[in-house]
């Protein structure tokens, strides 16, 4: 029997073009089911002490380090991450758990304000159920980055995961009952548009967050603001890399390969544009282009292999289109520029140099294995390309000069500075973007109190 995509999410293991299972898409039934577990579940949810969700966290990153193998080889096996890459997305997640049973509570407690005698308080409450709409490109870790701050502040979790994960998202679920966390604190649907659409409109849905592209945000964000609920956007990058002329190039050329090509290059906050100033850029790019020639690149089951295939063929014949026409614009291929023959997803590693601010490669975000290299005059050109850009999501500037750093940091416009490293995030810093990248923040405490009810309380006002 031949399975539709329309009626389906599909499973494919992008190394081998091989299915690996088939999953029915929500009817309106089974959409209405998972608003009501997540809706009955958050009326308990909210009553259990702080304490006791923080414990229930650090269960969570103990079940998730009991299946940590189970879940690495389920992510490789469906978006083709490099095992030892999926071995770090897992342990990162379990890591998150902890550092939020140990950070959290303390986030949440009452806070005083500047009224005299502490007549009025803040308390952060929860504010309901949050459905999340989630990407592929790191199956768990996009998923815990929202759920546990998320959890811990009293909320209960509605995961929409993407169609091509949905094995991922199966094994997160069974994860979250091993922890004991109870029915309905975490659920996922395999909705389809007109499911998320349903469910943003229903009144016990409080929220909604959402990782993705610049078009899927821009869609939910409409309809939740509609909607009249807070919505946190976590959406596409290109991200310019700095390299400034008294830079270390060694250090800058190890830190831009890991930067660029990492997950395969699929990863929104990720170094994309390399901005050069001159009188580097041609050592610059000889180390560039032979590091990147020497990355392993094959099955992602094999320990020694750094870049695996892309997630979706869709997805690499739209990175080819944007390299071709980059290319037509007048860029110079240096490396790569081409689908690597054979049944797997594969996409050379490229390298494209003098890229200019009208092409596609700057325009665009380029979600692959693919760098583009831009020489900047002086460091005010570097920062003026670097801003030239529809997105905000995070820059790097490698230079010695750690005051023109910061100087130029304070300029950048985009969520998140790097100075002498790549683009990373971690639990105890807050993450997001500016302009089309999004808007609203992950992780720290800022990520949970996203999705509290910051409520003041008066006493005695008399």
């Amino acid at each position: 029997m031949t399975i539709s995509p329309a009626t389906h999410a599909i499973s494919v293991n992008p190394a081998t073009g091989e299915t690996l299972a088939a999953y029915p898409f929500a009817t309106a039934e089974h959409v209405e089911h998972a608003i009501a577990r997540v809706a009955d579940a958050g009326r308990y949810w909210r009553t259990v002490s702080v304490e006791h969700r923080a414990q229930k966290l650090r269960d969570l990153g103990a079940a998730l380090r009991a299946r940590a193998e189970e879940m690495a080889q389920m992510i490789t096996a469906e978006m083709g991450k490099p095992i030892a890459q999926a071995r770090g997305e897992v342990a990162k997640s379990a890591g998150l758990c902890d550092w939020y049973a140990d950070h959290g509570p303390a986030m949440l407690t009452t806070e005083p304000t500047l009224v005299e005698n502490n007549n009025a308080v803040i308390e952060y409450r929860p504010l309901g159920p949050v459905l999340a709409v989630m990407p592929w490109n790191f199956p768990l870790w996009q998923v815990m980055r929202g759920a546990v701050p998320i959890i811990l502040a009293g909320n209960t979790y509605l995961l929409k995961h993407a169609p091509n994960v949905m094995g991922c998202a199966a094994l997160i679920g069974e994860i979250f009952e091993d922890a004991g966390l109870p029915d309905g604190v975490f659920d996922y649907v395999n909705a389809t548009n007109e499911g998320v659409s349903t469910a943003i409109k229903d009144n016990r849905i409080a929220a909604v967050t959402v990782t993705g592209s610049v078009r899927a945000g821009a869609a939910i964000g409409a309809q939740a603001g509609a909607a009249l609920k807070k919505c946190v956007l976590e959406l596409g990058g290109s991200d310019p890399f700095i390299v400034l002329n008294d830079a270390d190039l060694d250090e800058a050329v190890k830190a831009a390969v890991a930067g660029r090509y990492q997950n395969t290059g699929q990863v929104c906050a990720a170094a994309k544009r390399f901005i050069v100033e001159a009188g580097i850029a041609d050592a610059f790019t000889e180390k560039f282009v032979a590091a990147t020639q020497a990355l392993a690149m094959g099955n992602p089951t094999d320990e020694k292999t750094y870049l695996g295939p892309m997630a979706r063929f869709d997805l690499r014949d739209e990175l080819d289109s944007q390299v071709q026409a980059t290319l037509k614009e007048g860029a110079k291929l240096l490396l790569g520029g081409e689908k690597v023959a054979g049944a797997g997803n594969y996409y050379a590693p490229t390298v494209l140099a003098n890229v200019t601010p009208e092409m596609t490669a700057f325009r665009q975000e380029m979600f692959g294995p693919v760098a583009a290299i831009t020489v900047a005059r002086d460091a005010e050109h570097a920062l003026a390309l670097a801003n030239d850009s529809d997105f905000g999501l995070s820059a790097t500037i490698y230079t010695a000069d750690e005051a023109n750093a910061q100087a130029l940091a304070a300029r950048l416009e985009c969520g998140g500075v790097f100075i002498n490293g790549y683009s990373a995030s971690d639990a105890r810093v807050a993450f997001g973007g500016v302009k089309k990248s999004g808007f609203g923040r992950e992780l720290s405490h800022f990520g949970l109190h996203e999705f509290c009810n910051v409520q003041t309380v008066w006493k005695d006002r008399r």
